[in-house]
């Protein structure tokens, strides 16, 4: 595997960052997963504007215009031969003397990887097993607008997730309220509407989660954001989760129990998959 590093394609083994980085150290850094499709990114123009935003709020330096990450991209998928995949890009704030701050950090460092797409298996949509994990988002912090480099709260929930056999955990707010899973947004449908949780309520500024709003308008659907507690997923007519590395996954099953299907959910997994 061909790796970009701070402007240069090394060889996976050669493509190493310094002990002394702060990503390492302190989570001090942002990334994101990007859809490569046919060779070609996915919405690279919304990835970068979150990207930006998330630059902007941690005062982080980015070397490289976003048209030139672009470049640097496409040559890498061109180098390892792989058209269908995610690519992870990852910027740390660098190396600084030992401490929290972040003064005199002059030197990001810049990665990015690409990653094999997750098998659905089977036929259709795929329907997963759910669970509610234990631990709470923040309700109304900023961090939770920006893919950070520190998702330990995830890790967690998700460490949870596979003790228990699920696929996917879902945290809620300090609140109560669903906030979204480790790596998805949720959704749920309700009298032919669709609903999604707030940003304020702890969910991600997703790129999925924005294109089913796209898909929504281009359907004729009401697209709609509410807060919602876990027990009125039960009531819901059906729920989905939306994610960069598979699309649309529906809820099978929430903490062991059976939610209501719905085959608008699987209309607005096809639909999805022709934008692509």
């Amino acid at each position: 595997m061909i790796v970009f590093l701070n402007g240069k394609f090394v060889a996976e083994k050669k493509a190493t960052v310094s002990v002394f980085d702060r990503g390492f150290l302190y989570g001090d850094g942002l990334f994101e997963g990007v859809l490569i499709k046919d060779g070609l990114p996915f919405r690279w123009d919304q990835h970068m504007e979150r990207l930006g935003e998330g630059i902007r709020f941690l005062k982080l330096t980015m070397p490289y215009r976003a048209e030139k990450l672009h470049r640097f991209a496409l040559e890498l998928v061109k180098r390892n031969r792989i058209p269908d995949c995610i690519l992870r890009l990852s910027l740390s704030r660098g190396i600084t003397a030992r401490g929290y701050s972040p003064k005199n950090a002059v030197h990001p460092a810049v990665v990015m990887t690409l990653h094999p797409l997750p098998v659905a298996g089977g036929k259709g949509i795929p329907r997963w097993h759910v669970i509610v994990a234990s631990l709470r988002l923040p309700v109304n912090d900023p961090l939770t607008r920006f893919k950070t480099a520190n998702k330990l709260t995830q890790v967690l929930a998700r460490a949870e997730a596979d003790v228990a056999g699920a696929q996917e955990a879902i945290l809620l707010n300090t609140a109560g309220y669903v906030g979204e899973g480790t790596t998805s947004n949720v959704f749920w449908l309700e009298g032919g509407a669709v609903f999604t949780t707030p940003l304020p309520s702890g969910a991600l500024p997703g790129v999925t989660r924005a294109t089913i709003f796209d898909v929504c308008v281009k359907m004729n659907i009401p697209c709609r954001e509410k807060k919602i507690k876990p027990a009125g997923l039960f009531r819901a007519h059906g729920a989905f989760l939306t994610m960069t590395s598979m699309g649309v996954v529906e809820i099978g099953f929430l903490d062991g129990r059976r939610l209501r299907r719905s085959p608008l959910v699987s209309k607005l997994a096809a639909a999805y998959k022709e934008m692509l």
